[in-house]
């Protein structure tokens, strides 16, 4: 998993530094390099900074969520006439809490200890770039398979760096309005529940339906309601729901009617094979292999529709089984090996 996650970062670093050599023409391609690593690399700090600070202004309230989170465990413990409701605290500190922490340390620890092997691994990819078209060139002589061979490469890379540019335009669409609305309503934290919703939108479908609960949850347990709840002050029902409501009118609207405008057909995989991915992936990686598995599939799809005995594969794959096969011009003009 980390290996594969090194990959996608280094092919979101080649994506951004072919853009800025498009863009800014006297910028030599060892400049652009160092700068679209380091905007990237940049970028990915002030994001964990920007959840870090959130995490943060938490734990500076966790008294006063403890509270009201207490008030809901007795409300859910009345309703359903389990007896005498345990506290926050009683439930953190028992058996069953305390193995829930222990894995969440533990998960947090191995994720700082991947962080550092996937920025290694990036530092070896791009070490190991310039052995790449040698390499290939002496595994094909034949020039037709060379040329087949950098038609698939340059097909799987654009089809990657497509889903990913249109995602991340989606993405930051959803979030900006989903900030606005949070704060419109009187959100606590809302930069750092918009971070999340952020992340959450690049796992399809799934993650939709959870970033559409995550601020619910947190406004249902936060300590101060808005004066303008029609319930009252003490009525926090209301307004998680009023704020589960508005989140997910976002995620309905942009998902159904600007989603299909803006991805088009650079998503040609059958909903039901991206279900099927993210299980199989998620599976196999955890939560990484949920954000890399459609990229995995698009590669997948790409490389089984330029080989013959494969296509079937990629037409069971695709979503209205016409797979994309790349014959385009950019292909036709391709260099002689995948790394070019």
């Amino acid at each position: 998993a980390p290996f594969a996650m090194a990959v996608f970062l280094f092919l979101v670093m080649e994506g951004f530094q072919r853009l800025i050599q498009e863009r800014i023409a006297f910028m030599s391609a060892g400049m652009s390099r160092a700068v679209a690593i380091f905007g990237v690399l940049v970028g990915f700090g002030l994001f964990i900074a920007l959840l870090a600070r959130g995490i943060a202004q938490f734990g500076e309230q966790a008294s006063d969520y403890e509270g009201k989170i207490n008030s809901l465990i007795g409300d859910v413990y009345g309703a359903l006439q389990l007896g005498p409701a345990p506290t926050l605290t009683e439930i953190m500190f028992d058996e069953r809490g305390q193995r829930f922490f222990a894995t969440i340390a533990g998960a947090m620890g191995d994720l700082s200890g991947d962080l550092v092997i996937i920025l290694i691994y990036v530092a070896f990819l791009f070490l190991a770039q310039s052995a790449w078209a040698p390499k290939l060139d002496r595994i094909f002589h034949d020039d037709a398979t060379r040329a087949q061979v950098s038609k698939i490469g340059h097909a799987a890379r654009r089809g990657i760096e497509t889903y990913l540019w249109t995602q991340t335009v989606i993405s930051v669409m959803i979030t900006v309005l989903t900030y606005i609305t949070l704060v419109a309503l009187g959100v606590e934290n809302a930069i750092f529940l918009s971070g999340l919703i952020f992340i959450l939108n690049y796992i399809p479908t799934i993650g939709s339906i959870v970033a559409a609960f995550v601020p619910m949850l947190f406004a249902l347990v936060q300590p101060e309601v808005p004066g303008w709840i029609p319930g009252g002050a003490q009525d926090g029902y209301v307004f998680a729901a009023i704020v589960f409501a508005a989140v997910s009118f976002w995620q309905f609207m942009i998902g159904n009617f600007v989603q299909p405008r803006i991805m088009g057909e650079s998503l040609n995989i059958s909903a039901l094979v991206v279900l099927l991915s993210l299980a199989i992936w998620g599976a196999i990686w955890g939560i990484p292999g949920m954000f890399l598995a459609v990229p995995i599939m698009v590669a997948l799809m790409i490389v089984c529709a330029h080989i013959p005995w494969l296509r079937p594969v990629a037409v069971l794959l695709s979503r209205e089984g016409l797979p994309d096969d790349g014959s385009s011009d950019e292909d036709d003009d391709a260099p002689a090996s995948i790394a070019a």
